[in-house]
């Protein structure tokens, strides 16, 4: 057994939330405005509606505006012809559409519709693709937040064995893409993947991206691995991850709660104001450096 140590996304996201603060207080002075985060709900979601209830507190706390729309019942071309209308307007800077949305909703035919520099949840094929290409853009929430904690911590990942447990769009897939543009070895593996267990075993960083309660074991586990849990999970009243609480065998660690959640809303904060700015001076700069920056 080792010591672990937690990577403390509570900590990160108190880091980011104050740079954020201050970097909105300079753009109000320079250009005499605010910044605004329209947000957009559709259907009866408890989740969803808490979720976006915490995304505008935090917005407050930094000052940045929200303009929220809720649906009970929308249809596709309604919440694109409603996009389209948030595009145009130039008093909004983001553009959150809380998912998952209603299964009568094409998805991605209207993530796909937010313009690209308001693209702040970064879930549209463009920015992924960009990201793809190592290519500047909003990287979806919360692999972009899990980049920040990497980056907070000084871990370096360069020639380490990657396993991303899960093949999402909005989370497995781009966070792959943004480890391997960080050149780890990335291995991403899914419900078909043959002896995952063996996969885990042989990596130095796993994550767990899965979304099912504790489904990757504690003793699949290299000894003295990075672990990064994004699952949230509740099992019988109480919340877990997608990965058994890894203390004793991984030499880093995010807990749950309190890792990788903080961090991904305050990640949207940080693709908020550097979207405003982007937007206000007409330049391309995503500005992603908070951590970096705050830890100079």
């Amino acid at each position: 057994m080792i010591e672990s140590k937690v990577l403390d996304g509570k900590l990160v996201s108190a880091v980011l939330e104050e740079a954020v603060k201050n970097k909105v207080l300079d753009y109000k002075e320079e250009y005499n405005d605010d910044i605004t985060l329209a947000t957009i709900i559709v259907g009866s979601d408890k989740a969803s509606k808490t979720y976006v209830n915490m995304k505008s507190k935090a917005c407050q706390r930094v000052g940045i505006q929200t303009r929220n729309y809720s649906f009970p019942e929308f249809t596709t071309e309604d919440l694109i012809n409603l996009i389209q209308t948030l595009n145009e307007d130039t008093s909004i800077n983001g553009i959150l559409i809380q998912h998952p949305l209603p299964k009568n909703i094409d998805e991605q035919k209207c993530f796909d519709q937010i313009a690209t520099e308001k693209d702040v949840d970064g879930l549209s094929s463009k920015s992924f693709g960009k990201i793809a290409f190592n290519e500047e853009a909003f990287g979806a929430a919360t692999p972009n937040g899990i980049i920040h904690i990497l980056d907070f911590y000084n871990i370096d990942v360069t020639g380490q064995k990657a396993c991303v447990v899960g093949r999402s769009p909005i989370l497995g897939k781009p966070l792959a893409a943004m480890l391997l543009n960080r050149n780890a070895t990335v291995t991403i593996c899914h419900s078909k993947t043959k002896n995952l267990k063996e996969e885990v075993a042989q990596a130095d960083i796993v994550v767990g991206a899965v979304g099912k309660p504790e489904f990757i074991k504690k003793n699949w586990l290299k000894k003295g691995a990075i672990v990064i849990d994004a699952g949230y999970n509740y099992v019988n009243s109480k919340t877990v991850g997608d990965i058994e609480n890894p203390s004793g065998i991984a030499s880093l660690y995010t807990p749950v709660p309190g890792g990788v959640g903080p961090v991904t809303i305050a990640t949207l904060l940080t693709n908020t104001i550097a979207a405003a700015n982007m937007q206000a001076s007409k330049t391309n700069t995503y500005n992603r450096q908070f951590v970096k920056e705050e830890r100079k």
